[in-house]
């Protein structure tokens, strides 16, 4: 039965997109039948067929739905300001949406008050029907993970987001035993392509303990690295161990200690290696989900 819940998802999903339906409607059509809904290790308490649908739909068809209107909509704020001034106002699309709410209509109460949040976010009354939506949607949830999405943002909407984010450092012990390669590959994700625009520095990256080296290059606004013996025509050279690079990834270590500590040395130029890392940002690690 495992496997056909699986297969079920799979086929009847592939049945209906062949069909022409979207990975929306195709994910209110697809119901289990009777013999796999009552089987207990195929119910929805952690993924749920709807999710899944539209998983095995993107597998196949991409985000895009085929309606011309989807290829290049508006961002969510200015799309909201609209759809609030269709409404009526803000006044008017409230008074919609709290009918919505006595009626038990949460969903849709959901999609008006998502606009409503967004083109206004400090507007109280907006926040407060949104987050009571959430509630009623996150209590009738069978799905766990869809119970803590409905929470976490009713939570934001009364309370506000997250001041912090997760730290790295509560993952050193795992990062420990990351590969190097895995590290550059996060740093090339981090450049600042604004602050990249027209700049081409190259250093050398030489770790001390484990004798790995790379070169890294900045160029077109994109950061490559390869494994390699570091080149003579590198901006700097910088060499220091591996405990001493996982300090700098994970914020714990910063210019100030790359210039003094003794676990590391720089050759060549140590303003075009400071300008190399002032390229690259740090992610926070927190960000608002329902409001901008």
């Amino acid at each position: 039965k495992q496997r056909d819940v699986y297969r079920f998802i799979h086929d009847q999903t592939v049945r209906h997109m062949n069909a022409g339906y979207t990975s929306m409607e195709i994910a209110e059509k697809v119901q289990m039948p009777p013999a796999l809904n009552n089987f207990l290790s195929g119910r929805g308490y952690y993924g749920t067929v709807s999710h899944n649908v539209k998983a095995v739909y993107q597998f196949y068809m991409g985000w895009f739905d085929a309606n011309p209107a989807n290829l290049n909509p508006l961002p969510p704020v200015e799309a909201a300001k609209r759809y609030v001034d269709v409404a009526g106002g803000m006044d008017a699309l409230l008074n919609k949406a709290e009918d919505a709410v006595n009626k038990g209509e949460y969903r849709w109460a959901a999609e008006l008050l998502k606009h409503a949040v967004y083109a206004d976010p400090e507007n109280a009354r907006a926040k407060a029907l949104l987050a009571t939506s959430f509630d009623q949607m996150g209590y009738m949830a069978e799905s766990a993970p869809w119970r803590n999405f409905y929470l976490t943002g009713a939570l934001e909407l009364r309370q506000g987001g997250y001041a912090e984010g997760f730290q790295r450092t509560a993952f050193l012990d795992m990062l420990k035993h990351t590969p190097t390669e895995r590290f550059l590959e996060a740093m090339a994700a981090a450049l600042n392509s604004d602050k990249a625009e027209g700049e081409d520095i190259q250093i050398n990256l030489v770790f001390s303990d484990t004798q790995e080296s790379y070169v890294l290059r900045i160029n077109n606004s994109v950061l490559h690295h390869r494994a390699g013996k570091p080149e003579t025509n590198s901006a700097a050279t910088l060499t220091l161990s591996k405990p001493f690079f996982l300090n700098m990834m994970t914020g714990e270590a910063g210019a100030t200690d790359l210039l003094f500590s003794d676990q590391t040395k720089i050759d060549g130029s140590t303003i075009k290696l400071g300008q190399f890392f002032g390229m690259l940002e740090k992610a926070t690690g927190n960000f608002n989900i329902v409001t901008p």
